[in-house]
């Protein structure tokens, strides 16, 4: 996959592969739910700010799981130090919640593609707005 690629992309390349529901995908949707509560009540580091979780992406072995998140009163690359150094605890903390064998190592990721959302239509206005003129 190319590394420029949305998480929306991928997943959209990912459900095309499989033709019925994934066990991955169900585990990382799970993943998801968990770990935004346990950021909310267990993350106490002020670097991370208020976080909202966009996906996740779990590895075909279930060894590791990317997190991809948006901040809001922080800055994403803090965030994302402040959630990486947490990664170790939540993993803990996940193990006791899910029934699976193998829970993921967790990377934690910002995903800017909010920001390329609001930059397209920043552009596509202005487009608009030369061609009204």
């Amino acid at each position: 996959m190319a590394a420029g690629q949305s998480l929306a992309a991928r997943r959209a390349v990912d459900m095309k592969r499989q033709s019925k529901p994934q066990r991955g995908q169900r585990i990382a949707d799970q993943i998801q739910r968990d770990l935004a509560e346990l950021i909310r009540k267990e993350v106490r580091d002020p670097r991370v700010g208020l976080v909202t979780l966009s996906g996740v992406e779990v590895s075909p072995d279930y060894a590791h799981a990317r997190v991809y998140f948006t901040v809001i009163g922080a800055d994403a690359e803090v965030a994302a130090q402040g959630l990486n150094s947490a990664a170790g605890h939540l993993h803990h903390l996940l193990f006791k919640r899910l029934r699976i064998h193998t829970v993921p190592r967790l990377h934690f990721e910002h995903d800017t593609s909010v920001e390329r959302g609001f930059e397209i239509d920043r552009l596509i206005e202005q487009a608009v707005g030369r061609d009204g003129k």
